[in-house]
């Protein structure tokens, strides 16, 4: 039985961007004083990029993909 945080690169390739929506809802979770692990449970995605999203958000105002 695989946990949840076992073999992230089969969840999500390295390469795949993440759609703005989840975006979104990870920084309206995180307002709402959810822990980056449970955002990370609810979105299935690794807790690192949560908190990059959540950072990124916090330094520039927006998380939309910079080319």
């Amino acid at each position: 039985m695989q946990t949840a945080s076992t073999n992230i690169c089969e969840r999500m390739g390295r390469s795949q961007e993440l759609s703005e929506f989840k975006h979104g809802t990870g920084i309206g979770c995180h307002l709402c004083n959810k822990p980056i692990p449970d955002i990370s449970l609810l979105l299935n995605i690794p807790r690192s990029t949560v908190s990059g999203i959540i950072t990124k958000w916090k330094q520039l105002g927006t998380t939309a993909t910079q080319p």
